[in-house]
């Protein structure tokens, strides 16, 4: 069963939460911990992330520097296949636009449809560490939505050449990425808001959106996303904040707001358990009072953060 049938015929909010592949070297026991503490919630479907090459500095014999391309999280595709025959919990790797070429990213299409593995989420993906604005590689895309014309040209039936695939009826379904605060690129939320209803119209039948803080933010959002026609299912994408630096390095690094009240009580912490656990509570808030909203779903966001995700959940489902 799809994701999106998951959604559709639970009768209440479903749980999911989402993992990152292992640095370059490491193996799988993190993730496993993970779904390990997470399973007994019943997720409905485990996210993971994939992650771009980036250009590093290497220092050779005679002292002077090279320069190398790093993948340090690669293993998306089997990540997510390892979570399938492991778990048996439907498992959904991000495909990005982001440091990829057409032809990598057909090719990742390809190892899934023989994986079996149906379920994406599509995204544009980050810039370079290096980058002060995103640029697509060469021969790659720079926007979802061609990314996604790349998965509809697939599930219809055809490589980027034009040759024919035998897709004996399988295709892909996928969702996408909504800001309810803006993405960071657009120039308001008018224009916002209509690139995503572009993403909708190309064939996305879900949005999960970026972490936010401020649940009036999510309610605006879907209100916005309804008003323009937007009628998919609207996923609110949650995290437990877990120490008081991430005051700074969550709105820089994520442009999003901490509400004046919650910043207000980690500033008062005066040890890290103490900041955690207001995580937690201001989580549980926000998760209750989005049930209370009949949302279809609530997307955890797992990164340092599985004991406090699991705190939340032991409350809330």
């Amino acid at each position: 069963m799809r994701v999106i049938d998951l959604i559709n015929s639970n009768k209440k909010t479903a749980f999911s939460f989402e993992v990152l592949p292992p640095l370059k070297g490491n193996g799988l026991e993190k993730i496993f911990h993970t779904i390990d503490t997470l399973k007994e919630f019943d997720p409905k479907y485990i996210n993971i992330t994939t992650h771009r090459s980036d250009i590093a500095y290497k220092t050779t014999d005679n002292g002077l520097f090279r320069q190398v391309v790093e993948r340090k999280r690669p293993g998306t595709v089997a990540v997510a296949a390892a979570i399938k025959n492991t778990y048996n919990i439907p498992a959904v790797p991000h495909v990005i636009c982001s440091g990829f070429t057409k032809s990598e990213i057909e090719y990742m299409l390809i190892d899934l449809d023989f994986l079996g593995i149906y379920d994406l989420l599509l995204l544009r993906g980050d810039k370079s560490k290096n980058e002060s604005v995103f640029s697509s590689i060469s021969d790659g895309h720079h926007y979802a939505i061609d990314l996604q014309e790349q998965v509809n040209l697939y599930n219809q039936g055809h490589f980027l050449d034009g040759s024919t695939i035998d897709r004996n009826g399988r295709r892909f379904s996928y969702g996408v990425a909504g800001y309810p605060e803006k993405h960071e690129e657009a120039p308001n939320l008018k224009s916002d808001m209509s690139f995503l209803k572009a993403k909708v119209d190309a064939g996305a039948e879900y949005i999960v959106t970026q972490m936010f803080f401020d649940n009036n933010k999510f309610f605006d959002f879907v209100k916005r996303c309804r008003e323009v026609g937007i009628n998919v299912p609207i996923i609110p994408g949650i995290k437990p904040i877990t120490n008081i630096s991430q005051l700074a390095i969550l709105p820089k690094i994520f442009h999003v707001d901490i509400p004046e009240e919650l910043a207000c009580e980690l500033r008062n912490c005066k040890t890290a358990e103490a900041a955690k656990q207001i995580g937690v509570e201001w989580g549980i808030h926000q998760a209750k009072e989005l049930i209370a909203n009949n949302v279809p779903s609530i997307h955890f966001y797992t990164l340092n953060a599985t004991p406090s995700v699991r705190d939340i959940a032991k409350q809330v489902y």
